[in-house]
């Protein structure tokens, strides 16, 4: 799901775009698996014990109870996952969340004073980590989790912090910044 360009200012690009990275899939891929073969388990056993109506009562029980827990447990995480969106621009870092009602967070990367990342040994294992971004602004930090290649979006994040800034200083010396065209 790419960033609509109708939400980004003038002059601003995506850079580039992520969601959570897949070991955050792990749980829910988990919990399908575990929640499917204990329901044919039980509806084997509910089906050979009881017969009649209090089978029937038994297995509608049972479907209920799956159903439920696939929603709680695979569904909604699954829907997280793809309604998360990390926008890296050239002049700001986007989050977007949630699945019905939506949250979200920007950070102009003029603001950014630090980029720091965090990862545990099995988060190294998985090649993802949490990124931390300090801010001058009141809100101080903003911490995306779950990162894919964390080690590199830190390091391209400095990397448009310092363009973003280079645009800056060039416009407020009058100087155009936008780059040459193939015409000059």
């Amino acid at each position: 799901m790419a960033y609509p360009k109708k939400l980004l200012g003038d002059d601003e690009e995506v850079q580039f775009e992520l969601r959570p990275a897949w070991k955050t899939l792990v749980f829910p891929i988990f919990w399908l698996i575990v929640i499917i073969g204990l329901f044919f388990f039980l509806l084997g056993r509910v089906t050979s014990w009881f017969e009649g109506t209090t089978g029937t009562i038994l297995t509608w029980v049972l479907v209920v109870a799956a159903l439920l827990a696939l929603v709680i447990l695979v569904v909604r995480p699954l829907l997280f996952w793809w309604t998360t969106q990390y926008v890296f621009t050239n002049r700001r870092i986007i989050i977007r969340t949630g699945i019905v009602a939506r949250k979200g967070r920007d950070m102009p990367l003029s603001k950014v004073n630090d980029v720091s990342f965090d990862h545990t040994v099995m988060e190294r294992l998985f090649n993802c980590g949490t990124l931390m971004v300090e801010s001058a602004a009141e809100n101080g930090q903003l911490m995306i989790k779950n990162i894919q290649s964390v080690e590199h979006v830190q390091r391209e994040v400095y990397r448009l912090h310092d363009e973003d800034d280079a645009f800056r200083r060039a416009r407020s010396k009058g100087v155009d910044s936008s780059p040459p065209t193939s015409e000059s």
